[in-house]
């Protein structure tokens, strides 16, 4: 047998189930509740709440998680320590290139090991990460949804004539006979109150006297603001929307900029140093950049444009000079001064071939560090290149290595075959740099056959220098606008709730007796103050606090 709870207060107005004051006169429905003396509860004016079902749906209990207070707080405490624990090492997006399945242990040691293996390394772009921001998000809308709407209605559908037990169980209360003349009072206190700021509404002898009602919205805006934040962090996630590289230019040359159709030329790269007069004591005799700057020109490519083999058609779309801190900006493109390389790296040598016991010298031959030839035929001699090390180490095991892929010290293994040389040939390491050679004593590991052949560069002129590479830092972020926008909506529902109160008087009537009372969202002392200054002007001289709950209602 189906069963209807009874809403149903005795004004007549019928409630919604779950309704705990009388949404007309403002009775308590609760038997219980009607029963006590103490304050009532005033928040959304006891109007029912979805949340507050006695027989939820699955649908329902989804809602009623996502629309608890704790449970919101509870996930945003866990976002914030993901969030710091994020910050414990530096994330992955941070740097130009490397490796994070090594960076990690071999800077941190083992923490730096499980910090990459457990997604640490790329906490912020990670899906649980992204999954606590919309859970965030989700408890917004709906814990704004299930009060925002309740009280509306509770505020826009104010009843003047209240119930008495709902006036008497204010915070602030006053009651007092006022004999023949209240008729008078009620028109002296309603100019008081609109002295005051309040919005009257009068009906005969009863009152309702309102003022700051936008106040209570400002929660709710704030919502607002802190969702369109929410879903600007989002749209981060997706490529068109946020970009963060870094391109690498030596100077003179023109990249591409990765996934976009634009290209950056480094027309020039200058660096200044200060003096040493410049700087204090303690840094005297060091090299410290003053300024560096890439004069850039930015180009839009409209054919060719991912194809190595082919010219692409580019044209130009600005210049700009881009020094720290004054990034070339166009159309939502950043583009800043990240950092620089000027330390001189070979880009090419062009040695000989020495035969120290005839003096003859065959040659020159082009060698560049990157992608050098792989046979070279000089005379009666032929070089066959074996082994190549970019940054030549010798590692923990006592073996030839190579540090990086940049040439920083540039070392050759040639096969040396020709006359009067064993016919599988001779091995011969070659350090283009003079120090290199002398650092890894090139000649001790060549040993005899270092002794007969040399080879060399005759001049400074046969030396190439790679030029001074510039890196920039490529930046998209169309979300920002909106992430600025969110936070000054959030901003303005927060003044709007921490400067305002949301201040109501009832007051009615009844056989010359009049029952006041007076509610705020915030700041009873400053509530209660008001009604007193507000009964002073009519001639009742109260303390403000014998308007307590309880005071004076004799």
């Amino acid at each position: 047998m189906l069963s209807f709870e009874n809403t149903k207060c005795e004004c007549g107005h019928q409630n919604p189930v779950g309704t705990v004051l009388c949404e007309s006169c403002g009775k308590p429905l609760d038997a219980n509740e009607a029963a006590s003396d103490a304050p009532l509860e005033m928040r959304y004016d006891g109007v029912a709440r979805r949340s507050q079902k006695s027989n939820p749906s699955i649908i329902d209990r989804v809602w009623n998680f996502f629309s608890s207070v704790k449970i919101a707080v509870r996930i945003i405490i866990i976002t914030l320590l993901a969030a710091i624990v994020g910050t414990i090492f530096t994330q992955e997006n941070a740097f130009v290139s490397f490796d994070p399945s090594t960076y990690y242990e071999d800077k941190y040691g083992w923490i730096g090991k499980w910090y990459y293996k457990l997604g640490l390394s790329n906490t912020y772009e990670s899906w649980w990460f992204i999954g606590l921001l919309v859970m965030i998000g989700t408890s917004l809308v709906i814990c704004s949804l299930d009060r925002v709407l309740p009280l509306y209605r509770a505020l826009s559908k104010q009843q003047i004539r209240k119930h008495p037990q709902f006036i008497n169980r204010q915070k602030t209360v006053y009651s007092a006979d006022l004999g023949s003349d209240s008729e008078a009072w009620v028109d002296q206190m309603e100019e008081q109150l609109k002295r005051k700021r309040y919005r009257v509404h009068r009906d005969g002898s009863a009152l309702l006297a309102e003022k700051a009602r936008f106040s209570r919205w400002g929660p709710y805006i704030n919502h607002i603001g802190l969702i369109v934040f929410l879903l600007a962090v989002l749209l981060r996630t997706i490529p068109s929307w946020s970009m963060d590289n870094y391109v690498s230019i030596p100077e003179g040359d023109t990249v591409s900029i990765p996934h976009t159709n634009y290209f950056i030329k480094n027309e020039d790269f200058t660096v200044d140093y200060y003096k040493d007069e410049e700087l204090p004591e303690e840094l005297k005799g060091t090299s410290r950049a003053k300024l560096y700057e890439t004069k850039a020109v930015l180009y839009t490519c409209s054919e060719n444009c991912d194809d190595p083999l082919l010219e692409p058609k580019l044209t130009e779309v600005t210049q700009h000079d881009i020094k720290v801190n004054h990034p070339l900006s166009y159309k939502g493109l950043k583009i800043y001064q990240f950092g620089y390389d000027d330390r001189p790296k070979l880009k090419a040598v062009k040695p000989v071939l020495i035969d120290k016991e005839t003096g003859q010298t065959y040659g020159p031959f082009d060698l560049p560090m990157l992608d050098p030839e792989l046979t070279y035929k000089l005379g009666p001699y032929t070089l066959e290149l074996k082994k190549k090390y970019m940054d030549f180490v010798i590692n923990s095991a006592g073996e030839p290595a190579t540090q990086s892929r940049e040439p920083n010290a540039p070392a050759f293994v040639f096969l040396l075959t020709g006359p009067d040389l064993p016919k599988e040939g001779v091995p011969y390491m070659y350090f283009p740099k003079q120090n290199d050679k002398i650092r890894f004593s090139q000649d001790a590991i060549n040993g005899d056959i270092g002794k007969r052949f040399e080879i060399k560069v005759p001049k400074m002129e046969d030396i190439t220098f790679a030029p001074v590479v510039t890196t920039l830092n490529v930046r998209v972020d169309k979300a920002m606008p909106y992430i600025w926008v969110g936070a000054g909506i959030s901003m303005l529902g927060l003044l709007l709730g921490s400067y305002w109160q949301h201040r109501r008087i009832w007051l009615r009537v009844d056989n010359g007796r009049v029952a006041l009372g007076a509610h705020t969202n915030k700041n009873n002392y400053g509530m209660r103050a008001e009604v007193a200054a507000v009964l002073g002007k009519t001639g009742i001289d109260v303390e403000p606090k014998s308007l307590d709950n309880g005071g004076n209602k004799s």
